[in-house]
């Protein structure tokens, strides 16, 4: 059995990460959604907020949405993952996310990282520049769960 960890603050949650969840639950056995707690950023929506929303969004039975703080490394190596699942929508996210799974593997070297590509209708999309559209009163119109955007609208407008 293979036990996947996808991370991430999902704040919001995009359609672009639905469809990773949603592909990688076809590919391993258990999919595990980690939403890391990062004490230094100031999210739009709580972790339970988070957690309800991709819950909502994405019913699967080998699905399960937790909240975690610290390093990836240490919560991947303490719940027995087998895999890291990474999403990347371009060139510098492939770099990036590079320079992140060389330093998982550093810190333990039994971390393996999958790297899936995005769907090509949403390789634009960002956490980041979703709310900053909202914040300037534009549309995100299907890039997201029409409960959120009521949520961000909100909450930034």
């Amino acid at each position: 059995m293979t036990k996947a960890l996808y991370v991430g603050s999902f704040d919001p949650v995009t359609y672009g990460h639905i469809d990773l969840i949603k592909r990688s639950a076809k590919i391993f056995d258990e999919v595990v959604v980690g939403i890391g707690i990062n004490t230094s950023k100031k999210p739009i929506f709580t972790e339970q907020e988070r957690v309800n929303f991709i819950n909502h969004a994405v019913r699967l039975d080998n699905l399960k949405v937790v909240t975690f703080s610290g390093l990836t490394a240490n919560f991947f190596i303490e719940n027995n993952f087998d895999v890291l699942i990474r999403g990347v929508r371009n060139g510098a996210d492939l770099e990036a996310e590079k320079a992140i799974s060389g330093m998982n593997n550093y810190l333990n070297n039994k971390i393996e990282t999958v790297f899936l590509p995005t769907n090509p209708k949403f390789e634009f999309v960002s956490s980041s520049l979703i709310k900053e559209v909202v914040k300037m009163g534009g549309s995100v119109q299907g890039l997201l769960p029409d409960e959120i955007i009521s949520g961000l609208r909100a909450r930034l407008e």
